[in-house]
């Protein structure tokens, strides 16, 4: 518990105090955001502003890691460091397509391809080290094949096809939650501190899912023997809160220099780094799908860009001239263009996420209640 709040805290000062030194110097290199001429007018303001600004945060949640194990003296875990693995490698692959964008001062950096080629290795490589090495103690391995909604479904085991098999549509089903979730927080970074507060959020969900996790773990040794029966089989899930607490206590830090009228953005750096993580920390809690309703905000503005492009392909061949539904996708910019401030959309769409997460882990709750009821 030590470590949690150490973590958290650490993030937090790191981001809060050190965030404009981080402005100064990306305004010195000249990493200032590419505004696209076909988006809102009121966006046209923003060019210059510095980006990238995930490198802060990341390395915000990577010191504050560090140093609660440090000073609480406890151990360090693969699950903690798959979670890192996941957000600094996503992080480094959104740095790419930052740097390119600034130093050719447009909106496209890596093509389309490139990018999910490099969010497929790094997915890759977290699949591999995910159903490898079992603990000593528990003899768990840091993900199980198993398909999971609040615990592993045991009807829903890809292992069933063969351990070879089984492997390889793990692989597949990993990449599929790591590409989707970060290209979804990647879709929501559109108004200042929007992706940052519904990450906040999102974050939030799993230290309190974790947190419980452990306090009903199948190896913990207090824990109250009439529960045994429906404990958790997570491999470490008190260091999956730990280091959410360290994203989370980073971004709320961030979020003071993000917010409207932001200082700097967290570029595709912070925001394919912040959805790698969120999928790290579902699989590795057995949480996959309860991850669509965590992170329901992000699937909601992720398919107005799906259906948009749907509806005016769709319509473009029927009638011959392409139709939208939104004035502009993602939905962020439809309300924009509707004439509502930046900050009251952002706010609401909080106050959405908000009541997303809520449900979420209402629903792991309901879920314990009713195996213990």
């Amino acid at each position: 518990m030590i470590g949690l709040l150490i973590s958290a805290g650490t993030g937090l000062v790191f981001t809060l105090l050190l965030t404009p030194l981080f402005v100064r110097l990306f305004k010195r290199l000249q990493w200032g955001q590419f505004i696209r001429d076909d988006g809102p007018k009121s966006h046209h303001t923003k060019r210059g502003t510095p980006t990238m600004g995930g490198i802060v945060f990341i390395l915000g949640s990577v010191i504050g890691y560090l140093v609660g194990h440090w000073v609480s003296g406890e151990h360090f875990t693969l699950s903690g460091w798959l979670v890192i693995y996941l957000m600094v490698g996503l992080g480094v692959v959104g740095f790419v397509d930052d740097f390119l964008k600034t130093h050719k001062q447009r909106s496209l950096g890596l093509g389309g391809w490139s990018k999910v080629a490099g969010q497929v290795v790094v997915a890759a490589g977290f699949a591999v080290i995910a159903l490898s090495f079992p603990s000593p103690e528990t003899g768990l391995t840091p993900a199980s094949t198993m398909i999971s909604a609040i615990r592993d479904i045991p009807w829903l085991d890809l292992a069933v096809f063969g351990a070879v098999a089984g492997g390889i549509l793990f692989a597949l089903w990993v990449t599929l939650m790591v590409v989707g979730a970060s290209n979804a927080v990647n879709v929501t970074d559109g108004l200042d501190g929007l992706a940052t507060g519904a990450s906040i959020f999102a974050f939030t969900a799993y230290i309190v899912i974790g947190f419980w996790q452990f306090n009903q773990w199948c190896f913990n040794p207090n824990i109250d023997p009439d529960v045994l029966a429906t404990c958790y089989n997570v491999r470490d899930p008190l260091d999956l809160a730990t280091v959410a607490a360290a994203i989370t206590g980073s971004l709320v830090g961030f979020l003071w220099w993000n917010t409207s009228p932001a200082q700097i953005f967290m570029g595709d750096t912070g925001s394919l780094g912040l959805g790698g993580a969120l999928a790290a920390l579902a699989i590795l809690s057995r949480t996959e799908l309860l991850l669509v309703l965590i992170g329901g905000l992000f699937i909601i503005i992720t398919g107005s860009v799906i259906v948009q492009r749907a509806y005016f392909k769709v319509t473009k061949w029927r009638f011959g001239q392409g139709r939208r539904i939104f004035l502009m996708s993602p939905l962020q910019h439809h309300f924009e263009l509707k004439g509502w401030a930046e900050i009251t959309i952002v706010v609401r769409f909080w106050i959405i996420s908000s009541l997303f997460v809520a449900a979420a882990v209402g629903l792991f709750y309901l879920e314990w209640i009713t195996r213990n009821a």
